[in-house]
């Protein structure tokens, strides 16, 4: 049951927090007018320029964040069982009412494990990132690729052939260096949201980083700081692994043209299309990918080669031309490429699905990225990409040195027949989870997030209350909702979870196509729900939510050796973990959409990009469901969203 909450999607900040969302440098060295250029830029926007090196600056932001709260347990209880109205039968809530006074009688064992939680919270930096690390990432057992791995789609470059490519490849490798040297330099802008500074833990994990399988619980290793410290990339094409070393021997990061040429060299010796997809065994079932690692490893030559990989700064995967696709279909087979290859016949082996970050550029243009979820959530990551789109839009300043560069590295695997079987088994499933996906990208065109602004609506509660009520169109109920709520106004805050499904907004959607209620009265309840949503976002931000509470709750009783509570043996509490709409907000300044898998086998992922005029959409679902399907979504939701705004211009605020 952990995994289905665990694996929750992609997180985001929230709108609330973004409306006034300003970034920038706290540094005393800024003089007034820099600051105040900073202070105008658009949210989440990171200065592009390293400033002098700070050391030690990011350490002294880190200790000066406020610890994460355990909220009081009769706060989290009566929340609880708030959320379970709209999605629980009468009786099932009746049962689980006696289960909550049984659990939060004084001196029982909630108030045990509520204690239990609070000298946690004073012993740690924070009571919940390890648990939240392994439950939800590390001890996940499901493949990375669809299930925990989110893809972005960028807009379709226009080279068409492998010059242009490469061009575009360089240019991005030197965008990623340049992002590298804030992260090394501790000169990263601190991000602020609502006026309060944010964690900027997860930028320290984005490179260099990897996941490693293990047969119960992987790991991450991170080789960012220290002696052995990366400077080099993987670059995959055709199947084909090399280490590219990305700085000069002063240190100095090599320039586009530079980078043109080792990309070139590469290209140049990796052209058979034979070669053993290596890298698919990384989008296996974690336990069996676990024993073929360890298998693989046994030969020295191979172990090298997974070091090298593993050690990179990220990973570069120049990928062959897409499959031709009509242009209403096209981004939505990009998003495919990017969460998952295309299968074994493709791109799929292309891949090494356990590095952190994996930038994917084909041969017609189509590019984005995958990344692992464990290290970070979207914002950080989207940072970074912000940052390269910006940067690879920069005319070139700097004359490239004309020396000689040496040949980059091929990585040479051995393939013992087992090995070969590992990929053989490898292939099927992948080729059986790729059929499975179904996946649909939709650009919706007739309003942007300014229109809700305009109504004086909080843009991502006016989209979930629209997601509510496409789904309650299309099922005849409501459902559990998942939305990722952002914890890094705390030290090493992850996520917490905005219940999107609430008794104000469950009263909306039944009412929006009734006939007995007036425009008027269905306005009002919109706006009432959509008002219920910005105050649990609010709560959630702070650390008042309750999903990441009841969840320590329950792992304290398995620390501790006790029994698990009834409570979290109750099927009203499956039911409430069961996300059939797991939904997230990735705002970005560059027009693109993150994309993500369902979280359970009948459920929907959800990612959005509210731009000012358009909302980027990717939808997701598993044919393997009869009950789901990403396109009939993408239509209910085109229609909930047109059928709210009408609404809301046939019917006014009231001036009160």
């Amino acid at each position: 049951m952990l995994a289905l909450v665990a694996k929750a999607a992609v997180e985001e900040e929230t709108e609330t927090g973004r409306e006034s969302f300003t970034v920038f440098s706290a540094l005393p060295a800024m003089d007034r007018k820099q600051q105040q250029a900073e202070e105008a830029r658009p949210c989440g926007l990171l200065k592009p320029t390293a400033l002098g090196k700070i050391p030690g600056r990011f350490h002294v932001h880190q200790e000066a964040l406020p610890h994460l709260p355990v909220p009081p347990l009769q706060q989290t209880l009566d929340r609880y069982l708030l959320a379970l109205q709209p999605i629980i039968s009468e009786e099932e809530l009746n049962h689980t009412q006696e289960l909550v006074a049984e659990f939060c009688k004084p001196g029982g064992v909630g108030e045990r494990l509520q204690k239990g939680l609070e000298r946690r919270a004073k012993k740690t930096e924070n009571w919940l990132s390890d648990w939240w690390l392994k439950t939800a990432y590390l001890e996940y057992r499901l493949p990375v690729v669809v299930h925990s791995s989110p893809g972005v789609v960028l807009p379709k470059q226009d080279f068409l052939d492998r010059q242009g490519q490469l061009r575009f490849a360089a240019k991005l490798i030197e965008g990623v260096l340049d992002f590298k040297s804030m992260i090394d330099n501790e000169t990263l802008p601190v991000e602020y949201m609502g006026g309060k500074p944010l964690c900027m833990n997860q930028y320290y994990h984005i490179l260099s980083s990897c996941r490693i399988p293990g047969p119960k619980r992987d790991s991450i290793v991170n080789y960012a700081k220290g002696k052995s410290q990366s400077r080099h990339i993987t670059v995959v094409h055709n199947f084909q692994f090399f280490e590219l070393d990305v700085y000069n021997s002063d240190g100095s990061p090599l320039t586009t043209d530079q980078i043109f040429v080792q990309l070139e060299k590469i290209w140049n010796t990796s052209l058979q299309t034979n070669k053993e997809p290596i890298g698919i065994l990384t989008t296996n079932h974690r336990n069996s990918w676990a024993k073929a690692y360890n298998n693989l490893l046994k030969d020295k030559t191979n172990k090298e080669s997974v070091r090298a990989i593993e050690k990179s700064i990220c990973t570069i995967c120049l990928d062959a031309p897409m499959p031709r696709v009509s242009d209403d279909t096209y981004k939505s087979s990009v998003a495919a490429q990017m969460l998952h290859g295309g299968g074994s016949r493709l791109n799929s082996g292309n891949r090494w699905f356990d590095k952190t970050i994996q930038f994917i550029i084909a041969e017609d243009g189509s590019c984005g990225l995958v990344y692992e979820h464990a290290p970070a959530e979207g914002p950080p990551i989207v940072a970074l990409l912000d940052h390269i789109v910006e940067y690879t839009k920069k005319p070139k300043l700097v004359k490239s040195p004309m020396t000689p560069l040496p040949m980059p590295k091929k990585l040479r695997f051995n393939i013992t027949p087992e090995i070969k079987n590992d990929i053989e088994k490898a292939k099927q499933d992948l080729n059986m989870l790729v059929e499975d996906l179904d996946i649909k990208v939709m650009v919706f065109h007739q309003f942007g997030k300014d229109f809700p602004k305009s109504e004086k609506l909080s843009p991502d509660a006016f989209i979930q209350l629209a997601l509510q009520l496409a789904y309650y169109r299309m099922y005849g109920h409501s459902c559990a909702t998942y939305e990722s709520a952002s914890l890094r106004m705390f030290r090493l805050g992850r996520t917490d979870t905005i219940r999107s499904t609430s008794v104000a907004s469950l009263k909306f959607v039944q009412s929006m196509d009734s006939p007995d209620k007036s425009d008027q009265e269905k306005a009002n309840l919109l706006r009432r729900a959509i008002q219920a949503h910005r105050e649990y976002t609010d709560m959630a931000v702070r650390g008042n939510a309750i999903d990441r509470h009841l969840l320590g709750l329950k792992l304290q009783a398995i620390e501790d050796l006790v029994s698990i509570p009834e409570l979290f043996m109750d099927t009203a509490y499956a039911i409430a973990m069961h996300f059939n709409l797991s939904t997230s907000q990735v705002p970005a300044k560059t027009d693109c959409v993150m994309c993500f898998g369902p979280v359970v086998p009948d459920g929907y992922g959800i990612c959005y990009n509210p731009m000012n005029e358009h909302i980027n959409f990717a939808i997701s679902a598993f044919n393997s469901c009869a009950d789901t399907n990403a396109a009939r979504m993408a239509h209910y939701l085109e229609k909930a969203l047109l059928d709210m705004r009408v609404l809301l211009q046939s019917a006014p605020r009231s001036k009160l």
